[in-house]
């Protein structure tokens, strides 16, 4: 039995066109990218009649992509009482069917971030607090943060000249390979 090559390439071609449309269309589309992570976490002693213990941790969020991130909720198993939400956004505090609250910031624009504060008292830690942080187009990333200096600009200026003569040495080499192959 002959395969009809002709046939079978004009019914295999379309489809897998539209599932490679699909995946790079998935792969290229602007959308936004929720990143968060804490800024800090810290412990006071009050020097006041009873010596209380004051906790305090930072949250920030940002949207590094480049559309809009819709409907960002922060969800909090217990949300203090003491909160502030910098710089000052507008907001809505929403009681969550498992007994916590949602904090719902209705847009976070582009290159837009929020921090918010929290100040509470023992029992509860900061890993009592937030539980969640999601958009309607996905959940945040959890980044842990390392303080490091910057380079100085000559150091960048040095490692992006040596970047771009490895670039162009091996598109050198490719074109060079290619005329080699071909004639």
């Amino acid at each position: 039995m002959q395969i009809n090559w002709d046939l079978v390439s004009r019914i295999v071609i379309p489809f897998s066109t539209l599932i490679l449309g699909k995946y790079l269309d998935k792969i290229f589309k602007p959308k936004p990218n929720l990143i968060t992570y804490y800024s800090h976490v810290s412990a006071f002693k009050l020097r006041t009649q009873n010596n209380s213990d004051v906790f305090t941790h930072s949250i920030v969020i940002s949207n590094s992509g480049s559309v809009t991130a819709n409907n960002v909720r922060v969800g909090h198993l217990f949300l203090p009482p003491d909160f502030v939400v910098f710089p000052n956004k507008p907001y809505k505090q929403i009681p969550t069917a498992t007994g916590g609250d949602e904090i719902l910031f209705d847009k976070l624009v582009p290159k837009d971030q929020i921090t918010i504060s929290y100040l509470y008292f023992p029992p509860n830690t900061y890993n009592q607090i937030n539980s969640y942080i999601q958009s309607d187009e996905g959940s945040a990333k959890v980044i842990n943060v390392i303080p490091s200096p910057l380079p100085n600009r000559y150091v960048l200026f040095l490692a992006k000249a040596l970047m771009a003569i490895g670039v162009i040495t091996l598109l050198y080499v490719a074109f060079s390979l290619s005329i080699s192959y071909f004639s």
